[in-house]
C-alpha cells in the first residue's frame, strides 16, 4: 500500500488483515446477532474425552532408527520384547536400532466408546531417530490417567513429511519425527459414563456471562415446554456458565430428548469488545464490539542506523612496520516527524480501521497505539496479549 508518495511494507500485513475483518464487520454489523445451534456454543458436562498414551517400538524404518550409544532405552526394550518372543541374545550383545525407534503413543478415548471401535493415534519419537517414515508400529497398549489399558495400538505410521541429506547439506519439508496411524487403534474397554442416569444434565457454555446463561435457559424452557420434555420441570441457571436440564422420567426418551436440544437455535448477545494481539508476529485482530472514541494520536518514527567501513592502515615502505586491518563505524540518527492526527469517533469496526490507517503505523507501531488508546479511555475495548 501506498500514501503520500511512499511504500509502507511493514504495516502491509495488518492492514489487509484489517480490511478483511472490515468486510465482514460491515455485513454483521447491519443486522442482528445471528442464531447458532446450542451444540456449538455449549456441552453436556460429562460427555468428554479421555486421554491416552503408551510407550512402544517402532521397526521397519529404512537406517533413520536410534542410535544405540545415545537412547539405551530403545536397546532395553528391544530386548525385553524379543524375550517375551522366546528370543534370547547372547550375553553382552546389544541390538543394533537403525531400524527401530522408540516412541511415545497417545490417543484421544471419545465418549460412550465401546469396545472393538477403532480410534486414530499419534506417534513421537523419544530418542534420536532421524524419522518415522516407512515404519511400523508394534502393538502397544494405551492407558488412561487410572493405569488401566483401554486401548491397543498397531499399524504402519504415516508422516505428511520428506527429507534428504547429503555431504553435509539436509533438506526437510514438515516434521519427520511425528506421524499419525488412523484407525491405529482398537478401544478394549468402556469408560463408565452416568450422564444419562441421573434425573437431570448440566449444559455447560463455551463463554462465562449472564446474558448468555438466561438466553439458553429461556430457549431450553421454551422447547420443554412445546415438547413436555421435563416432565412439567423447567431448566435453572446455576451460574453464569451453566444451567441445569432436568430429564424426562423415561430413559427412551432421553436421547431423542437431548437431540433435540442440540439442534435448539439459540440467539446469544454480542461478544465482548476485544483486541487480540500476538506480541511474536505482530498480528492484531479486533471483533466488531470495538469502538472508538474521538482522540488524538502523534506518531512518528525513530531509527538508528549502524554501518562499519574495513580499513587497512599500511606502513610505508622500509619503514619496518606492521600491517593493522581496523574499521570505522558511521552512526546516524534519524527522527521522522510525527504530527498531531484526530481520530473520530467510531462506531463500526470498518470506520476504526480507516481512522488507524490514516496514522500510517507499522503493526509494532500499532500495537502501542492501541495501548495508549485503551489507557486514555478512547478505545472501548480489551487488549488480550497472546
Amino acid at each position: 500500500m501506498r500514501r503520500g508518495g511512499r511504500a509502507r511494507g511493514g504495516r502491509a500485513t495488518v492492514v489487509l488483515l484489517l480490511m478483511a475483518l472490515c468486510g465482514v464487520a460491515g455485513l454483521l454489523g447491519a443486522v442482528p446477532a445471528q442464531a447458532e445451534r446450542l451444540k456449538e456454543v455449549a456441552s453436556i458436562q460429562g460427555v468428554r474425552t479421555n486421554q491416552l498414551i503408551g510407550y512402544g517400538l517402532m521397526v521397519g524404518l529404512d537406517g533413520t532408527g536410534d542410535q544405540t550409544t545415545q537412547a539405551p532405552f530403545t536397546a532395553q526394550s528391544m530386548k525385553s520384547m524379543l524375550q517375551q518372543l522366546g528370543v534370547q541374545l547372547p550375553p553382552g550383545v546389544t541390538p543394533q536400532l537403525k531400524n527401530s525407534a522408540a516412541v511415545v503413543v497417545t490417543a484421544q478415548l471419545p465418549a460412550f466408546a465401546q469396545p472393538g471401535q477403532l480410534i486414530d493415534v499419534t506417534v513421537s519419537s523419544v530418542g534420536n531417530a532421524k524419522s518415522l517414515r516407512g515404519g511400523t508400529l508394534l502393538l502397544t497398549p494405551l492407558r488412561g490417567v487410572d493405569g488401566e489399558i483401554y486401548a491397543v495400538a498397531q499399524g504402519n505410521v504415516v508422516v505428511g513429511g520428506a527429507g534428504a541429506s547429503a555431504g553435509g547439506s539436509k533438506v526437510q519439508i514438515n516434521h519427520l519425527s511425528a506421524g499419525r496411524i488412523p484407525n491405529g487403534a482398537s478401544v478394549e474397554r468402556v469408560v463408565p459414563n452416568q450422564t444419562l442416569q441421573g434425573e437431570s444434565i448440566r449444559v455447560e457454555l463455551n463463554r462465562t456471562d449472564f446474558s448468555d446463561v438466561q438466553r439458553v435457559t429461556e430457549a431450553i424452557n421454551r422447547r420443554i415446554r412445546m415438547t413436555a420434555g421435563g416432565d412439567g420441570r423447567l431448566a435453572v441457571p446455576m451460574d453464569a456458565r451453566v444451567v441445569e436440564v432436568p430429564l424426562p422420567r423415561d430413559p427412551a426418551r432421553r436421547v431423542g430428548f437431548l437431540a433435540e436440544l442440540e439442534s435448539m437455535d439459540v440467539a446469544l448477545s454480542d461478544a465482548p469488545a476485544k483486541v487480540i494481539v500476538n506480541a511474536r508476529t505482530g498480528s492484531v485482530v479486533m471483533n466488531q464490539s470495538v469502538v472508538l472514541a474521538p482522540s488524538a494520536v502523534a506518531h512518528g518514527n525513530l531509527s538508528v542506523t549502524v554501518s562499519s567501513t574495513p580499513v587497512v592502515s599500511q606502513p610505508g615502505a622500509f619503514s619496518g612496520g606492521q600491517t593493522v586491518a581496523g574499521q570505522v563505524s558511521d552512526i546516524t540518527v534519524r527522527q521522522e516527524g510525527g504530527a498531531v492526527m484526530m481520530l473520530p469517533k467510531a462506531a463500526q469496526l470498518k470506520d476504526l480501521v480507516r481512522a488507524l490507517n490514516t496514522l500510517g503505523a507499522t503493526p509494532q507501531d500499532l500495537i502501542a497505539i492501541l495501548q495508549a488508546l485503551q489507557a486514555a479511555g478512547s478505545l472501548k475495548a480489551e487488549i488480550e496479549i497472546i
